[in-house]
């Protein structure tokens, strides 16, 4: 027995207390939860075994959490960008959306999805006067044996170009999100802004996290998706421009090398695909062809 982990009498108290607390859940009558709450104090005890905190870090700890609960609201929800910054949300989404053929890869919901976003016609604009340069987006919705799934319902919301979503200001704007539904062919195209780098919030305890240990609490570029239909599995992942600094330290580890796609730059003057006047300004374009898996679990197409 390690010097560090005291003596064998003071591991078998420490075994003991985690005995208790694991048996304390035996009387749970939903066998799901009591595999949850034994296996989170089995995990969270070997952990307070192994790193030995003080009184005042545990407390300080604890001091994290109420600080995180008090930031949180309708609009800002800390402790998803806990979750984000310390993997769990990614490693979360790897468990649930297990590898299925040529399936689009999913990644983090994020802290800005909100209900309510205005729907939009094939080729519409979602950017609704957020600033930025116009970005083209079409595409294809297909399942992995390739057949079209027409109807599919497609959610996006992105940061305008300042680096900040609609929610983040203070005037209840709605803007840089939308819904469409792909055609009958499974073809879906809209405008939208191209996307830019932008820092997570870190004005709050999660940031003075990030500042504490080093880390940086910026995001690679990014356009968000959220993509239903029925029988699919539910997609919520997001495309990133290809050349983006920020993709190999992404603060919330979402970047797949699959989901890093081609933003072409347009000069002023070029025509665009469906004719639009963008007031002669330069502008971007990219194809994300999105395959949905079976809704199924256990069976790929």
């Amino acid at each position: 027995m390690s010097e560090q982990n005291g003596t064998a009498e003071q591991q078998e108290r420490e075994q003991a207390l985690v005995e208790q607390v694991v048996a304390s859940f035996e009387t749970a009558k939903d066998p799901r939860l009591k595999q949850l709450t034994q296996a989170l104090t089995r995990h969270l005890h070997a952990f307070l075994r192994e790193v030995r905190p003080t009184e005042a870090e545990w407390a300080s700890a604890i001091e994290f959490l109420t600080a995180a609960g008090h930031i949180t609201d309708d609009k800002r929800q800390e402790f998803i960008l806990l979750s984000d910054v310390l993997g769990a949300s990614m490693q979360t989404i790897a468990i649930n959306n297990e590898a299925c053929a040529n399936a689009t890869e999913a990644t983090v919901l994020g802290p800005f999805f909100v209900e309510g976003s205005p729907g939009i016609p094939l080729g519409g604009d979602i950017s609704f006067g957020a600033a930025g340069q116009p970005c083209w987006v079409e595409g294809t919705v297909t399942g992995t044996d390739g057949e079209p799934v027409p109807g599919a319902r497609i959610e996006v919301w992105e940061a305008d170009e300042d680096g900040f979503y609609d929610v983040q200001y203070d005037d209840d704007r709605m803007a840089a999100r939308g819904h469409l539904v792909a055609d009958e062919r499974g073809h879906y195209r809209f405008w939208a802004i191209t996307p830019t780098p932008y820092p997570i919030p870190h004005d709050g305890p999660v940031g003075a996290l990030l500042a504490a240990v080093g880390r940086s609490p910026m995001r690679a570029s990014h356009l968000h998706f959220d993509v239903r239909a029925d029988g699919k599995r539910t997609l919520i992942t997001h495309i990133f421009v290809r050349g983006d600094e920020l993709l190999t330290s992404d603060a919330v580890f979402g970047v797949k090398d699959s989901l890093i796609h081609d933003f072409v730059e347009h000069p002023a003057a070029t025509p665009t695909p469906d004719g639009r006047d963008v007031a002669g300004r330069a502008w971007s374009s990219v194809r994300f062809d999105i395959v949905l898996a079976p809704a199924q679990t256990g069976v790929c197409e």
